[in-house]
Order: C-alpha cells, then structure tokens, then sequence
C-alpha cells in the first residue's frame, strides 16, 4: 500500500483487535507483542514456513507512521472501533491498551489522532444496548452495513475536528452536513514551524478550497485574529472565523476562512493571499474583511484612508506602499467587480482595559474602516465595540481567561464568544445576505 502513497495523501491508520491473537498458531500467526517496546521474539512462523522476528505493537505502528511521513503524506492514527460487550448499561470502551497505545504513539510521533473508541462508545450508550444489538448481526465485533455507517460517520467527524482541510474540501454534501466531534475527541499533529519553502509554506497552512464550486461562498479574509496559524489550534489559539461556519447550513453555502496570521491589509494583497481568495469569488457570494492588528510599523501600511504614498525597497523588491483606507478600496473595489458583496469589519479588541472597561482607541483602524465603509456604500461591522460591549460587564479576569495568549489571540471559548458577536452584528443590519443560510441553532461542536 505504502507504495502507491504520494505527497499531500492522508493515511488512516487503526490495528489492535487482532494484534492480541497468537503469535504462532497453527492456523493464525498475527499477533505483535504487547507495548511500545523494543521487544521482539525470534519465531519459526507455522502459517507461512519462514523465519520471522516479531515485534511489538508500538514498532510496527511507528514504522507505518514514519514510512507514511516519508513519502510526504499524513497519517492518522484511530483507536478502535467498540464491540458489543457491556457491563451494568456500560458499553466496554476498548479491549486491552491499544487505544491508549495509539494515542500515546500519537504524541511521541506528534501526529494525528482521532478517539473512535470514546466516540463510538458514547453514541451507543446513547442509543442503549438494546439498539445497539442489532448492529452485530454476526458476533460481539463485527458490525452490520447500518453499524458501519455510524462509525464511519463518527471517524468523518473526528476527521473534520482535526481541521484538515485537505481532507475536509473533498466531503460529499453528505459530509459536511455530519457534525463536528468535540474537541476532546481528538489530537491535532504537531506540525512545528512552517516550512520556508513557499510551496511547502502553502500547504503547511492548510487553507480551505471550495467544498461545492455550485453554492454561493462567504469568504474571510484578515489576520490571526479571524484565523490563527493553521487553523486547527495547535497552540490553542483560535480565530472567530472557525467557530463562525458552525452558525450556517454547509449544505447551503461554502464558508471559507481564508485569512492568514501575520498580515496586514497590504502585506494580505502584496503576498498573493488575496489574489487566490479573489478567485474564489462569484456573483452573490460576500466577501467579509478584517484587518488592523498588524497595520502598523514597517510591514504596514500608511495610517489613515487619504492617498498618500511611500517608496519602500525590501529584499531587492520596490514597492509603492498605500494607506490603509487604499488597500481596504481595492479589496471592496476588486470584491465588486466579481460580482460579489464586501463586507468591512473593525478590528476586534485586544485584551487592553482602562477604569474597568476595555479600551476603546480613537483615530485609528476602527475609525478608518467604518469611514471607508461609509464612503464605498458597503456594510461595516463595528467588532471592536460589539465584542467589547460583551467584554465589559465579564470583568477583566473571566475576559483574560478568553485569551489564549493573554491579549491578542483568543482560546477556543474567546473565539466563541467572538463569533457569537459577529452573528449578533450580521444580524442588525438592514440587509443580510446571508440570513438565508444560518442555521435554526448553532451546531453543537465545530
């Protein structure tokens, strides 16, 4: 199988119900020894005839996740599928260690994991042994086609907690309509520092493709602050556009979270990152911007939203560097000719508190960006004051708790409480084109 796997391919990787089985029987050789070990045993094997070195569960698993990552590719490891044993109304969660093997070899490779065992189990306690039973037609392990489509249901979920765009962007209608599993259910792959090759860079980021080319799109872009490093938290910084898409019916609409950290409204459009989202656009779909928090010092633009220009030369490159107001005109110009629909948002707060409230700057990219919106006759989304508004009366204690890094970049429940916010706004404008794709209720995980 290894041989046909190529860069940029997933491998999904789950053993352990015959691993327990012998090591040498007569009619079955298939067991590894237990553990993560270097242990081995010396065999005649009694199946195949030949001279055989066995290893433990541990090596043979590691050497699948390290052939895997040598071809360039991804692997996943999954604990296993549930069996139908039960014990005062539990349902057994995982025979022997090798659920807990696999997630320990998850972090020592740091690489993907996803806890079907948990997520199964949790599923069938829900729907009670009794419901259960008739999902095992044949024994206590193997499932019916109906039991099968429930843990292969669950693995799309923990697939799509895990963030993995590459993965995700190809689901059916079927698939994104499948919730996402907690985060508990899974450990995201430690990926490390991105790479400095660009090509390398580009997918490292793991950005988000078209799910459906036919359905209309709503598109973000900005900095870290709507997406943060991957976009799968590996640092348990989240943006408010990740748990912004659990606010709509994907089965309706595209959400696309295109924004990248680090940028700023020039260095977005001077790096290409709006180009490929401007591709993306159709007529009908929005395209909702936010920048602002690295808008400022040498790698930003000119302040305010006049004209003024500036001759600047780095790496060998010159460049004709604009205001901010500048850069926010053409995204809304450039959005328009696609025939799609801009929207500007204000920054949203940094965790800065002054005499018990959070500081609200002046004259600055808050101010800029509703006054280009007001210019451009498009939609502006005040997130500054909307999310502080919601800040105030939490105190500064619970609010610093939200912040993953203390004051810029929110946790799971700050970027929860962000969208929440951005929701509320889209839903005080006088026209919301994307009213018809909100959900009745937000979806319970994302």
């Amino acid at each position: 199988m290894i041989a046909g796997v190529k860069s940029g391919d997933y491998v999904l990787i789950q053993f352990g119900h015959n691993d327990i089985g012998a090591i040498n029987g007569e009619r079955v050789a298939r067991g590894s020894l237990p553990g993560l070990g270097e242990e081995t045993e010396e065999i005649d094997n009694l199946v195949t005839k030949q001279h055989e070195t066995v290893h433990t569960f541990g090596f043979y698993m590691a050497k699948m996740i390290r052939e895997t990552k040598a071809r360039g590719a991804m692997p996943i490891l999954l604990s296993l599928t549930v069996r139908n044993e039960w014990t005062d109304g539990r349902v057994e969660r995982g025979f022997g260690k090798y659920g807990e093997w696999s997630r320990a070899l998850a972090q020592t490779e740091q690489v993907a994991f996803i806890d079907l065992t948990n997520l199964v189990a949790d599923r069938y306690e829900r729907m009670g042994a009794d419901a259960v039973k008739p999902l095992f037609p044949r024994d206590t392990t193997h499932t019916s086609e109906e039991g099968a489509a429930i843990n292969a249901t669950l693995v799309a979920a923990g697939i799509k907690a895990l963030r993995e765009n590459g993965i995700i962007r190809a689901f059916s209608a079927a698939g994104r309509a499948i919730e996402v599993a907690p985060p508990g259910g899974v450990m995201v792959a430690q990926l490390g520092r991105p790479p400095a090759d660009r090509a390398a860079f580009l997918h490292w980021l793991n950005l988000p493709e078209l799910a459906d080319p036919a359905l209309p799109s709503i598109i973000l872009i900005g900095d870290s602050t709507v997406r943060n490093g991957r976009g799968d938290a590996e640092d348990g910084q989240w943006g408010w556009g990740d748990p912004f898409a659990a606010y709509f019916d994907l089965t309706k609409v595209n959400v696309l979270n295109r924004a990248v950290g680090g940028t700023g409204s020039r260095t977005f459009q001077a790096q290409s990152y709006w180009e490929w989202a401007r591709e993306m656009a159709k007529p009908g779909d929005v395209v909702i911007m936010q920048f602002g928090h690295n808008d400022n010092g040498p790698r930003g633009p000119l302040p305010g939203i006049g004209e003024e220009t500036e001759e600047r030369e780095a790496n060998g490159r010159k460049e004709t560097v604009h205001t901010y107001g500048w850069y926010l005109r053409k995204y809304i110009a450039e959005t328009r000719a696609k025939g799609a629909i801009p929207m500007v948002c204000s920054p949203v707060p940094r965790n800065n508190w002054e005499n018990g409230r959070i500081v609200r700057p002046r004259d600055s990219h808050g101010d800029w960006a509703r006054a280009v919106a007001k210019a451009e006759g498009v939609a502006f989304l005040d997130l500054h004051e909307t999310i502080a508004q919601a800040y105030d009366p939490l105190g500064e204690t619970a609010v610093t708790a939200l912040f993953a890094d203390k004051k810029v970049h929110t946790s799971r429940e700050g970027a929860e409480l962000n969208a929440k916010c951005v929701i509320a706004a889209l839903r005080e404008l006088p026209e919301n084109p994307m009213a018809k794709y909100l959900r009745p209720a937000v979806a319970p995980v994302w």
